[in-house]
C-alpha cells in the first residue's frame, strides 16, 4: 500500500482491518461480560451493599417502568460496584453531595438520556458501545501516525485486550472519555479542526484529565505559527494563527470550567460564610481539587507509605511500559524532544504542514519531494523497516531518503505530543494519585499501544510478556473488581 502523505487518511486505511479491530472489540466485550458473570457466580462479593438505593435527597426523578424480566433487571443492578455506584446515583438524583462532584456529567447524562427501564443498563449500553467506537478510531489514528496498516492493526487489538478492560466494560468514564480523546486526535490530524474541537471539549467533560488535550492544539498552532512567521514571513498570519489556537484550546478547558462553576453556584452561592465549605473561600474555588484531597487523600507524595508498596506493584507494569516508551523515544529522537519538533526531517515537516493545515494540501515542492521517495515502499516493507529501528538504527542522521518515513513510525514527530501528554500524566499518577489507578488512567493513551506494537514486533518474548501481562489483569480485574473488591 503506498503510503505517501499525498493520499488522505481515508485512502491509507484497510477496511479489512478495520473489520478485524471491530470483531476484536466486541469479542473482548463478550469475554469481560462472561468473566464477570462467572466470577459474580462462582464468588461471594466483599460488599454487598450495591442494591441499596434509597430515595433522591431533592426532587426525586419520576420512576422507570418496570423492566420486561425483572430478575434479569436485578441481577444488572447488583453488578453495579465502585465508581459505576456514583455514576448510577447521578443520573437518577443529581449531584446531591459535595463529593458527587468528583465524577463529570457526561457519563450520568448518557445514562438518563438512553434509559428506559434500568438506568445501569443503560450504562452498560453506553459505556460498551463507546469502547467499540474507541477500537476503531485508534486504528484510524495509529495508520495516520505510524504510516504502517499492520502496526496500526496490532496496536488496535492490544487496546481491545488491555489490562484496564474491565472498567471499559463497566458503567465507568474511561470509555467515553477515550472515545472523544482519540476520536477528537483523529479528527484534528484529519484536518476537521472545528470537529476535533467539539470532540476533545467533550472528553473534558467526561474526565477531569480531557483538559490535557488542548496541548495538541497549541503543538499545532506553535508548528502552524512558526512556518507561517519564519518562513512564508507572514507575521500577522502567524498571529492570527496563535489567537486562533489559544481559543481552541480555551474551548476544551471551557466543560470542566463549567462544571467547577456549577458546584461553586450549587454549594456556595447564597449560604452564609460560616455554612460555606472551606474551599468555597479559597482565591480559586476549585471544587474538583478540594474533593480529591478531602475525601480521597490525593496529594504530593501523600500515598507513598510503606503500607502501599503492594498497589505501586499493581501499578508498575503500566508506569515500566509508559517509561519505557518515552526513553525509547527520546533516545532515538533527541532532536525532536530537545526542538519540540521544530527540526524534523524535510518529510516530516512537509507533511506535518499538510496535515496541520485546516486547507487542502498544496502540490509544493516540499510535498512532491515526500511523494518521489515515499510512494515507492509497499505494504510488505514497512515489517522491515519498523525491525532496523529497534535495532537501534541512526534514524536522526537519516541515512537513506528512501522509504524513511515508513521507517519512523513510533519514532515520528507526530508522536511527540502524545509522548510529553502520557509522560504528564504518568508523573501525576506515580507522584500524586492512588498510583494504581495509572492502570486505567493510562489506558486511553494511543502511545503506549504503538511502542507495545513495536516491541511485539521486534521482541518475541516481550511481546508474549505484554499479552500475559494484558491478559493476567483481564482475568485479575474482573475478578476483583465484579465481587467488590480493590484492584486498581
Amino acid at each position: 500500500m503506498p503510503t505517501g502523505y499525498s493520499k488522505s487518511p481515508l485512502e491509507l486505511l484497510n477496511s479489512s482491518h478495520q473489520s478485524k479491530v471491530l470483531k476484536a472489540a466486541i469479542f473482548s466485550r463478550f469475554v469481560l461480560l462472561i468473566l464477570s458473570i462467572l466470577w459474580r457466580t462462582l464468588l461471594a462479593p466483599y460488599d454487598t451493599s450495591a442494591p441499596l438505593n434509597p430515595n433522591c435527597l431533592g426532587n426525586p426523578s419520576p420512576p422507570l417502568p418496570p423492566p420486561l424480566l425483572p430478575s434479569l433487571g436485578s441481577a444488572i443492578e447488583n453488578g453495579v460496584v465502585w465508581d459505576s455506584v456514583y455514576f448510577v446515583r447521578i443520573a437518577q438524583c443529581g449531584y446531591e453531595y459535595e463529593q458527587f462532584y468528583a465524577f463529570l456529567p457526561l457519563l450520568p447524562a448518557c445514562i438518563f438520556v438512553f434509559s428506559q427501564t434500568v438506568l445501569a443498563l443503560s450504562g452498560y449500553v453506553v459505556c460498551n458501545v463507546a469502547f467499540i467506537f474507541t477500537a476503531i478510531y485508534l486504528y484510524r489514528l495509529s495508520v495516520i501516525i505510524l504510516k504502517d496498516p499492520n502496526a496500526a492493526l496490532q496496536a488496535s487489538v492490544l487496546f481491545c485486550f488491555n489490562p484496564a478492560s474491565i472498567f471499559y466494560s463497566s458503567i465507568y468514564s474511561e470509555s467515553l472519555y477515550a472515545l472523544f480523546s482519540v476520536g477528537g486526535c483523529y479528527y484534528l490530524l484529519s484536518r476537521a479542526n472545528n470537529i476535533a474541537v467539539l470532540w476533545l471539549a467533550l472528553s473534558g467533560f467526561a474526565r477531569s484529565n480531557g483538559v490535557l488535550n488542548a496541548g495538541y492544539f497549541g503543538f499545532q498552532a506553535m508548528h502552524q505559527a512558526y512556518d507561517a512567521f519564519y518562513l512564508k514571513k507572514r507575521a500577522f498570519l502567524a498571529l492570527w494563527i496563535l489567537i486562533s489556537g489559544a481559543l481552541r484550546c480555551i474551548c476544551i478547558f471551557v466543560p470542566f470550567i463549567s462544571f467547577q462553576a456549577y458546584g461553586y453556584y450549587n454549594m456556595c452561592l447564597g449560604r452564609s460564610s460560616d455554612e460555606m465549605r472551606p474551599w468555597c473561600k479559597a482565591r480559586i474555588p476549585l471544587l474538583y481539587n478540594y474533593i480529591q484531597s478531602h475525601y480521597w487523600g490525593v496529594g504530593f507524595l501523600r500515598y507513598f507509605r510503606f503500607k502501599q508498596l503492594p498497589n505501586f506493584l499493581l501499578a508498575s507494569p503500566i508506569l515500566s511500559l509508559a517509561v519505557c516508551s518515552i526513553i525509547y523515544y527520546v533516545k532515538s529522537r533527541p532532536e525532536i524532544v530537545r526542538s519540540l519538533g521544530f527540526q524534523a526531517s524535510v518529510e516530516e515537516k512537509s507533511s506535518m504542514a499538510v496535515i496541520f493545515s485546516s486547507q487542502k494540501p498544496q502540490r509544493s515542492n516540499d510535498t512532491q519531494f515526500s511523494e518521489k521517495y515515499s510512494s515507492r515502499k509497499q505494504e510488505n516493507h514497512n515489517l522491515k523497516s519498523r525491525k532496523k529501528i529497534s535495532q537501534g538504527e541512526d534514524l536522526a542522521e537519516g541515512r537513506t531518503v528512501h522509504g524513511s518515513l515508513e521507517k519512523l513510525g513510533y519514532t515520528s514527530a507526530f508522536v511527540l505530543p502524545f509522548i510529553l501528554q502520557v509522560g504528564f500524566m504518568a508523573a501525576t499518577a506515580f507522584f500524586v494519585m492512588h498510583v494504581q489507578v495509572a492502570t486505567r488512567f493510562l489506558s486511553a493513551s494511543p502511545s503506549l499501544y504503538w511502542f507495545a506494537s513495536l516491541i511485539m514486533t521486534s521482541h518475541k518474548k516481550w511481546g508474549y510478556m505484554i499479552w500475559v501481562y494484558c491478559f493476567a489483569y483481564i482475568l485479575l480485574g474482573s475478578l476483583l473488581f465484579s465481587n467488590f473488591y480493590p484492584f486498581t
